[in-house]
């Protein structure tokens, strides 16, 4: 007779690989991050990282420097997935944009890799002259005048939801006329998002849809 012979037990076997070990309950995972738990922590860590510079660009005025940010690849990191949760947070589901519209100029800091990870395009509004091929112009009010911004005419095709991105708010005149070119060429607003805002100047007053700061100045 010949003897049997018991295979000896392959760990390897037991071993999960990564399509299987969220579902086998002896190896229980940590459930990803989300919004309510990774966003406030991204917050905190953000703002420590701005820098304040007391009268600039005139007297009186605290400018809130957030170039520090972009200046560490983790920072930067850290801004654009803070911006992807909270856009998702107020723009979620139906209301997911279809185009990110960044004003120049920082908002071409974080429009283009926004857009990227919203699965979005991306449209820049620039000052007047900057622009090839038809466009659309609007003006706006500053301290010294009236300036204009301009978007190509073919950037954003009726019925598609917009979000508008910029670095701060302050008076609200150069992110009221970006709204209305989104009008002009038949785009749903859905709203505004920056980074910070000068709460005190009221510029969402001048605002016809919804708008949101990622963090706040303390």
């Amino acid at each position: 007779m010949n003897p049997i012979v018991v295979p000896a037990s392959n760990p390897s076997k037991y071993k999960p690989d990564a399509g299987s070990a969220a579902q086998d309950p002896r190896f229980p995972t940590t459930p990803p991050p989300t919004s309510t738990t990774e966003l406030p922590s991204l917050k905190i860590r953000l703002h420590s990282a701005l820098r304040q510079f007391p009268d600039f660009p005139s007297k009186g005025i605290i400018f809130e420097d957030i170039l520090p940010i972009f200046a560490d690849a983790h920072l930067h990191q850290d801004l654009i997935r803070a911006l992807e949760l909270h856009v998702e947070e107020h723009h979620g589901g139906a209301e997911r944009p279809d185009v990110i519209v960044g004003l120049e100029a920082r908002g071409f800091l974080i429009g283009p890799s926004l857009a990227l990870r919203l699965g979005a395009g991306f449209v820049p509004v620039r000052k007047q002259g900057k622009l090839p091929g038809p466009t659309e112009t609007a003006g706006y009010e500053k301290e010294y005048g009236t300036d204009f911004f301009q978007i190509q005419a073919d950037g954003i095709k009726p019925g598609q939801k917009v979000l508008i991105v910029d670095d701060i708010i302050a008076t609200g005149g150069s992110a009221a006329a970006a709204g209305s070119l989104v009008r002009k060429l038949g785009g749903t607003l859905l709203g505004y998002v920056f980074i910070l805002e000068l709460d005190f100047l009221q510029g969402r007053q001048k605002l016809d849809a919804s708008a949101s700061t990622l963090l706040s100045i303390q």
